[in-house]
């Protein structure tokens, strides 16, 4: 090859790495950014004294003198929207019935906006569910309840080839000409007053656990089952995984078996995760009952199962790239076989094996498929670490799927959405950033 096209497919090759190092630069900032911002404001946002309410009477925190003074202030705002809904009330039910008949409907759903916005009515009885107990605790959520309490959603089907036409139309349109109509400008001007919205740093997202199917607290028990999952498949996986790897290296002998083997180690590094699940449901619950049904103990295992190749192959590696020369070295010394790998190939070959057992740990964390029949569970209280056993747990990757398609009111959760995304995905950097520590660390010890 001459010089000059050696030198130009130098300079392309470098430019493609160039180009390649930016695109991916550019992806993660398009993934990362949102994820941060939209993630932070599960902790950092602007609570209403509905949250400050909330706080107080689940986790007694807060000055309670300084929250019940702003629990009537908002109460005494609030007062006159409530006092005009019942007066209305009561002169529609001594009107005619053509009059109630008209207003019935636009009554009733100006009555449950205000509910959603508001909290329940003052002198009625206290809700049964909790999401119906308080108003909105967010400041973007009130504002939310306040445009549908001022406008009302219809949809207009005329044009056949545009599909339906969102129209927002005011509500007070539906009580024109009545005292009522004087209720929607009062609750444009006096929305601060009656939600008091201050900027509020809520670490208990990360530490209380769920009310109400998570419209209310925080994600502490999906955390900490995570943890109970990512724990108990790395005590199950890594040993054998290490321990099939320095059989392989060390004392197995090079034959047709072992090279079906390593085959079949690396096929089941490419199997689908949903199968390692389905495969835990039938066979560590259905068939070794290792519990009576999900708990952490068969998802770890079922996780140990999957990530078991990745543990094996990178530690196969990692034993391999020690130079031959350290085992020569210390055989011709006297030591035996198992000294040898023990004190000196397992040492120099730690940094390798590290980096695997972190990104299969990083891929445990992660991974939803394998746990959706063996141990997650949509809601639930934090486990005591003996309750693992028999018991299952949230955890974060299954929830960041539930919440975002199953739950009943996905859009009034957005935040409890990528806040967990968040929290994942700084568990799975802080993992990561451990290991580069560590195999520093053990790599310069070794220099030294």
């Amino acid at each position: 090859m001459s010089l000059p096209t050696r030198k130009i497919l130098d300079r392309a090759f470098s430019g493609a790495g160039v180009l390649a190092i930016a695109l991916m630069a550019a992806a993660l900032l398009i993934l990362l950014v949102p994820m941060f911002t939209r993630g932070s404001q599960a902790v950092f946002f602007r609570a209403t004294v509905e949250h400050r309410r909330f706080l107080l009477e689940k986790f007694e925190r807060g000055d309670r003198a300084a929250i019940e003074a702003e629990i009537q202030a908002a109460q005494a705002a609030r007062a006159p929207v409530w006092r005009l809904v019942a007066d209305f009330e009561s002169r529609l039910a001594e009107g005619e019935a053509a009059g109630r008949g008209k207003y019935r409907k636009p009554l009733k759903e100006l009555r449950n906006e205000l509910r959603f916005l508001l909290g329940p009515e003052p002198g009625k009885p206290r809700p049964m569910l909790m999401r119906d107990q308080y108003g909105q605790t967010r400041l973007d959520m009130a504002q939310l309840g306040l445009e549908r309490v001022l406008r009302r959603e219809e949809w207009d089907y005329s044009d056949p080839t545009k599909g339906g036409i969102r129209i927002l139309k005011p509500r007070a349109e539906d009580f024109e000409g009545t005292a009522l109509a004087e209720l929607f400008p009062y609750v444009e001007k006096n929305f601060a007053r009656m939600l008091l919205p201050r900027r509020t740093v809520y670490w208990g997202f990360l530490t209380d656990e769920s009310f109400d199917s998570h419209f209310f607290g925080g994600i502490w028990p999906e955390i900490l089952g995570t943890f109970y999952l990512t724990l108990g498949t790395l005590l199950l996986a890594v040993p054998m995984g290490l321990i099939a790897a320095i059989y392989l290296t060390e004392y197995a002998k090079e034959t047709r078996f072992l090279a079906l083997l390593r085959t079949c180690i690396n096929t089941l590094a490419g199997v689908p995760s949903i199968v390692f699940g389905l495969f835990g449901l039938a066979f560590f619950i259905n068939v070794a009952h290792v519990s009576p049904s999900k708990s952490v103990l068969a998802g770890s295992m079922t996780l140990a199962l999957m990530i078991l190749p990745t543990v094996i192959r990178a530690s196969e590696e990692a034993i391999k790239a020690v130079p031959r020369a350290y085992k020569e070295a210390a055989l011709s010394l006297g030591a035996g076989r198992w000294h040898t790998v023990w004190n000196v190939i397992l040492p120099a070959a730690l940094p390798g094996i590290l980096t695997g057992i972190v990104i299969s740990m990083g891929r445990a964390a992660g991974e939803t498929a394998p746990i959706i029949f063996t141990a997650a569970v949509s809601v639930g209280k934090p486990l005591a670490p003996w309750q693992t056993l028999t018991q299952p747990t949230p955890a974060l990757s299954w929830n960041i799927y539930n919440l975002a398609t199953e739950h009943e009111a996905v859009d009034l959760v957005r935040h409890v959405q990528y806040g967990l995304v968040l929290t994942l995905v700084c568990l799975v950097l802080l993992l990561n950033l451990l290991a580069i520590f560590l195999r520093a660390r053990i790599a310069r010890k070794m220099r030294n």
